[in-house]
């Protein structure tokens, strides 16, 4: 067991790519925790899909031994979390196990939207934090402008901010010795009884499920019987250790210190992440505060393109909810989908790598509906519902009002760029809260809807500034609005897969391009077809698609005119009666265009 005073826990916080992993990698490097020939980049992004993008989407831990200049020997707990906004969740669990940040800032670019929400939620963690200005060997790089953003937009002291190359290891050894001498030791008492929270859990086929804790009070020893305070399970530990970066086994851990243990314990679900964890005998009597659990933002229909591979997908769907506790699931039938699984993200970003996972680790082809949002309808009663999915929205003649979800937005961008994303904002109902300069660059604060967000914003936004703006959201809260179901009817029948929710303003333009989209996709029958977008009873949009005929007045050659007449008013009676009792097949490939998330 490590004396307390001698214990370090930090993590690594930033905006996308401004050099988190990196740094990272340099650290484990400088200590010799890897040996050379075990080091490649990006050591602590183990998925294929994290290293493919380039993100980090699971914060990863590492301990590290470090004998400072003074010649004390030091053990050093990092946690590399990531930077989207879609995983924020991964990086406010991680705050709360350790007591001091690495503010790292790209000095070629400053600070982002993401370097701001992923500061506070360090700050509201109570975190010392020592800022790093990372890529110094750039000829773009302005440390002075930089370290003064940082104390303007932030608030942070940044006049001895340490300057690095990630890269090159420049300035590594100033960081350790910042950590040592900067970061404050944790704290904890090691006879009071055992008091440790569960950061994080995932399944190991061969070890059952691994649990990621942080020792606040007491001793945790291999072979203790342990309960976990909010489901009141009871375990045998079978096995204690500590990553570095591959995990290593050790008798005990004590106050301060970040390990991993198995005990048996079945399913992910019955470890909660935020829960702690006592001795079953002679335990804590209250629990540490936990986390708030996550809660999924954005929804969207997962079904198989081969619906006899329903049952696998259930299976890759149960498996990938044990490793992250932020997604949920339930089934979902459609009647042009067959069945299927409705399921939660806490953003697009986590529904694209959610998709990408099951469709690489367990093949299986899918179709993602578009994604949407969830709505509370107040009923005449009194009563309330949620509404997850547009087909099983109540009778409007019975619905008081509709409120949607509003984020707060925090936008940074280039000066040149305002005018667009300010329109684009507008555009998307949004209501303008803010605005300030930071140096050349805008600081957008924007009330939006979700619903518009989840639709293509990001892609518009990215579009209108070349790529140079940076965006952040929260939720923060619900607001009533004048939202109208709008239902696709084809040959007046209504198609539930395609039914979505739209402000009563928009209807219109969105029911057009639907029907106009449905024109392409759905094959000419023999009979002419209407498309109609509905409000109800009140149709606001309609194409008709062209019915395919036969000439009948060929073999007419001269002649009365009324041969002609008699011949063709024969087949549109014809016509007329197929329509009736016709049957519009809408095939699979129309509905997975319409549905689309990228239209």
């Amino acid at each position: 067991m490590t004396d307390l005073a001698h214990i370090r826990n930090f993590s690594i916080v930033a905006h996308i790519d401004h050099g988190k992993s990196t740094l990272a990698d340099r650290l484990i490097q400088e200590t010799n925790t890897v040996s050379a020939r075990d080091m490649k980049e990006q050591l602590l992004d183990a998925m294929d899909i994290e290293r493919e993008r380039g993100i980090t989407i699971k914060a990863n831990t590492v301990r590290i031994e470090y004998t400072a200049d003074n010649g004390e020997h030091y053990v050093l707990n990092l946690i590399d979390t990531p930077g989207h906004v879609d995983f924020a969740y991964e990086v406010s669990r991680s705050m709360r196990a350790v007591e001091g940040s690495l503010l790292v800032v790209d000095s070629t670019q400053g600070v982002e939207a993401q370097t701001l929400a992923n500061v506070y939620q360090a700050i509201d963690a109570d975190h010392e934090i020592v800022p790093v200005l990372n890529k110094i060997d750039l000829p773009a790089s302005d440390c002075d402008r930089v370290a003064e953003q940082i104390e303007d937009v932030i608030g942070i002291d940044a006049s001895d901010a340490i300057r690095v190359s990630a890269k090159s290891g420049i300035g590594i050894h100033e960081v350790l010795e910042a950590i040592v001498h900067r970061l404050p030791a944790p704290t904890g008492d090691a006879n009071a009884p055992l008091k440790a929270m569960l950061v994080d859990s995932w399944y190991d086929s061969y070890l059952g499920v691994v649990v990621l804790v942080r020792i606040m009070d007491g001793k945790l020893k291999k072979g203790d019987q342990i309960k976990m305070m909010q489901t009141g399970a009871r375990y045998g530990v079978d096995r204690i250790g500590v990553f570095r970066p591959a995990m290593q086994n050790v008798d005990e851990l004590g106050p301060g210190e970040i390990g991993f243990i198995t005990a048996s314990i079945k399913q992910v679900r019955d470890t909660r992440v935020g829960d702690t964890i006592t001795h079953e005998k002679k335990g804590a009597d209250k629990p540490l505060p936990g986390f708030k659990p996550s809660v999924p933002v954005v929804f969207c229909g997962l079904f198989p393109v081969d619906s006899a591979e329903f049952e696998d997908l259930r299976d890759a769907i149960e498996k990938l909810a044990l490793n992250d506790a932020s997604f949920s699931y339930e089934m979902e039938t459609s009647a042009a989908l067959g069945f299927g699984f409705r399921c939660g993200f806490l953003g697009l970003l986590h529904l694209e790598v959610i998709r990408d996972r099951i469709e690489r680790e367990y093949d299986i082809e899918l179709i993602t509906t578009a994604p949407s949002v969830i709505y509370h309808i107040y009923m005449r009663d009194g009563s309330f519902v949620e509404l997850h999915n547009p087909a099983d929205m109540p009778d409007p003649s019975k619905i008081d009002h509709i409120e949607e979800p509003r984020i707060k937005a925090t936008i940074l961008v280039p000066d040149e760029f305002l005018g667009d994303v300010l329109k684009l904002c507008q555009d998307r109902r949004g209501i303008q809260l803010d605005l300030t300069y930071a140096g050349a660059r805008a600081m957008v604060v924007y009330d939006l809807p979700l619903n518009e967000v989840v639709f293509d914003f990001y892609d518009r936004l990215k579009s209108v500034t070349k790529g140079y703006a940076s965006f952040d959201y929260q939720l923060t809260g619900y607001r009533a609005d004048n939202l109208v179901k709008m239902q696709i009817l084809v040959n007046d029948e209504p198609v539930d897969a395609l039914s979505t929710m739209v402000h009563r303003d928009r209807a219109e333009m969105r029911g057009r391009a639907m029907c106009e989209k449905l024109k392409d996709l759905i094959p000419r029958h023999m009979f002419k077809i209407p498309i109609q977008a509905a409000i109800g009873g009140k149709v606001i949009a309609r194409e008709t698609l062209a019915a395919l005929r036969k000439d009948v007045t060929a073999k007419c050659y001269g002649g009365d005119a009324t041969r002609k007449r008699k011949l063709l008013d024969k087949q549109k009676a014809g016509k007329k009666k197929m329509r009736q009792f016709g049957k519009v097949d809408i095939p699979q490939e129309a509905f997975i265009s319409a549905l689309k998330m990228d239209n």
